[in-house]
């Protein structure tokens, strides 16, 4: 049993890598079985699809980047730094993560049945974790949020377009400055005080 857990865990591994190079539409099963020196059939016993094996490959990597996003943030610390920590491990992860990102970002890819259910499994866990720092902030008093629910659908949706341009302009040294100033424009405002 560990044994086809293992062999089910490399496929998932090197699907990854050749879905990141050629995208869903130009990979094939072939290409996985060679990545994985197994025989077609092999990959077919373990998988019944390519879908299936995307599917599983995309759930990895949302897994990574939740178990990521929650390391940094489980730390003992202020709610606006929490909310800083977040969204530059949000970003800053998911540029490893090219199948997660793709699914996300790629509408071409909508008429895969399991797409839209990731994409809101992912945008409900979101809004929860962003939530939860939002009602740690009301509760500490760093935060004035009348409904922390709601605050916390805006966030994701501002964050969420904002990662294309955070993550193209620039280096990935430059992200944690540019992250900042986008939070300072998220908590405080255009305003002048």
């Amino acid at each position: 049993m560990a044994n086809k857990l293992k062999v089910k865990e490399l496929i998932i591994e090197v699907a990854r890598d050749v879905f990141s190079r050629y995208g869903y539409k130009k990979t094939t099963m072939d290409d996985i079985a060679v990545g994985a020196r197994k025989g077609k059939s092999s990959i077919y016993y373990y998988f019944k699809s390519k879908e299936e094996i995307y599917e599983a490959v995309v759930d990895t990597e949302s897994n990574l980047l939740f178990d990521e996003i929650l390391a940094q943030i489980e730390h003992p610390m202020a709610a606006n730094e929490k909310f800083k920590s977040y969204v530059f491990t949000r970003l800053n992860k998911i540029r490893e993560l090219s199948n997660f990102y793709e699914v996300m970002k790629n509408e071409s890819l909508h008429q895969l049945d399991f797409i839209m259910e990731l994409r809101n499994k992912y945008h409900m866990r979101e809004i929860q974790i962003l939530q939860n720092i939002l009602n740690e902030g009301v509760h500490s008093r760093e935060f004035s949020i009348q409904d922390p629910e709601l605050a916390a659908i805006a966030l994701v949706t501002a964050i969420k377009g904002l990662e294309t341009p955070l993550l193209l302009k620039g280096e990935k040294r430059n992200l944690e400055k540019r992250v900042d100033y986008v939070v300072r424009i998220l908590f405080f405002g255009i305003m002048r005080r």
